[in-house]
């Protein structure tokens, strides 16, 4: 009979006391505020559900939601498969293949509030490259003011930010490919494209839905770049959820209606990346057989 050493769990225990600490006691206060009601020096009143009935029948919340469901599906239409273009591309090996590495990594290393200020400054049309070279070719471009434009920046700062992320993961799972299946390929006179759809693509499966479950994590949650670019704007235009939240939160001081809608916000993303682990595993398990 098999011996099962528990021991492990004392290693994994300190990690486990860090995540009960910094994210499990959080939570429950942000339960406890979901169902009360406060007016004022710390007293507070049992509301039951009815902030969440009020943020489900709110119209400000399914705005927001689709909004953020159409900037993530833009997200992950255009980083995958450009991400993928890059790495099928990038050098095998040698220094172009170092340096191309170190250039990919490069956006990654930059702090978000940094990367909004960037493109704040770059889409200005008094001192912003971009701005300037688009008003000069006499295109009516503005992200404060004209939505379309807004968005399109704001789409452009996280494909320029976030595609690296996706290229490098498709880049090393180019790279665990054996050479014996290229070596099959060229010996079966296999076009490029049937390399990609047969040998490339499956190999890479498994990295690309690593790629696609952190890319829509990160860009579900998205409030930082946004915020700094356009502050939400103009008008409700790029106010994801994320930022509606806050205003909510401490903009308006509304804690129960925001309680709600965090824990909401909280357990959409919760299904959609356990959607995301499930295929992940039955890809991980038919690969095994």
């Amino acid at each position: 009979m098999k011996t099962v050493n528990e021991k492990a769990w004392f290693l994994v225990l300190p990690v486990l006391l860090l995540v009960a600490f910094s994210a499990v006691i959080p939570l429950m206060t942000v339960v406890n505020y979901s169902v009360q009601d406060s007016f004022g020096n710390n007293q507070f009143f049992w509301a039951g559900l009815l902030w969440f009935e009020e943020m489900l029948a709110s119209d400000r919340m399914w705005n927001a939601l689709g909004r953020q469901l159409v900037f993530s599906a833009i997200i992950l239409a255009i980083e995958i498969p450009l991400g993928i273009l890059v790495a099928l591309n990038m050098p095998q090996k040698g220094f172009w293949s170092s340096f191309c590495l170190v250039a990919m990594s490069l956006p990654l290393l930059i702090p978000w509030n940094v990367v909004g200020t960037i493109w704040q400054i770059f889409g200005r049309v008094d001192i912003g490259l971009l701005g300037y070279t688009l008003d000069a070719l006499g295109l009516d471009y503005n992200y404060t003011q004209d939505s379309l434009d807004a968005w399109i920046t704001v789409v452009v700062m996280d494909v320029w930010h976030w595609t690296s992320l996706v290229a490098l993961l498709a880049y090393a799972g180019l790279r665990s490919i054996p050479d014996a299946y290229y070596q099959a390929a060229k010996i079966d006179q296999a076009s490029r494209w049937a390399v990609f759809r047969y040998i490339e693509l499956p190999k890479m499966a498994g990295v690309l839905m690593i790629a696609i479950l952190l890319r829509f994590m990160d860009s579900f949650m998205i409030y930082t770049e946004p915020f700094v670019l356009t502050g939400g704007g103009p008008g409700n235009a790029t106010t994801f959820l994320s930022i509606d939240l806050v205003k909510m939160a401490l903009g308006q001081f509304d804690l129960g209606p925001a309680a709600a809608f965090s824990l909401m916000y909280f357990l959409v993303i919760l299904l959609i990346s356990w959607v995301f682990y499930t295929i992940m595993t039955n890809l991980d398990a038919r690969d095994a057989k």
